[in-house]
């Protein structure tokens, strides 16, 4: 298990084993492939990010992982993998997030993406992220470079 503050100097837990933090959570962050490139979107507000969200009532984490990435990005996930799972502990609040991975199948253009600008499409995530003013404050903590080292690790991708 991995420990450490993110941006806003919350508590982060993360681990890569099953389900250790919640075996329900409410949230899901998705780290997307299609093809040789990684799929993210455009948050409106807070910049280039993974898709993720809320799971919403009666829906599993898969599911909300599904749907969060159709709604954000237009892609239709071909495979989803469970990596882990991390928690923040925030000042009002705690949130638990599971983290999958997904090969991504098609992206199908959408006339809206919801809170979102749509698909973005890289080859290769910058090694600056944590100063890049394009980024989402979601990119900059080290949930983003633990879970890329675990994807090389498990030999989802040679690189990031």
């Amino acid at each position: 298990m991995y420990t450490f503050k993110d941006a806003y100097h919350n508590q982060v837990f993360l681990s890569f084993e099953r389900l250790p933090f919640s075996k329900s959570p409410r949230h899901v962050w998705v780290v997307c492939r299609y093809g040789s490139q990684w799929l993210l979107t455009n948050h409106s507000t807070r910049g280039l990010e993974f898709p993720g969200g809320k799971v919403e009532e009666g829906e599993t984490p898969e599911e909300a992982a599904a749907r969060e990435v159709s709604e954000e990005t237009g892609g239709t996930i071909k495979n989803l993998t469970y990596i882990g799972q991390y928690k923040v502990a925030g000042r009002e609040k705690e949130i638990i997030k599971n983290i999958y991975f997904a090969t991504i199948d098609e992206i199908i253009p959408h006339r809206h993406y919801l809170e979102t600008k749509g698909p973005v499409l890289r080859d290769e995530l910058p090694s600056n992220i944590k100063h890049n003013s394009q980024f989402s404050f979601i990119m900059k903590d080290n949930v983003l470079q633990y879970v890329m080292k675990h994807l090389v690790q498990k030999q989802f991708v040679s690189s990031f």
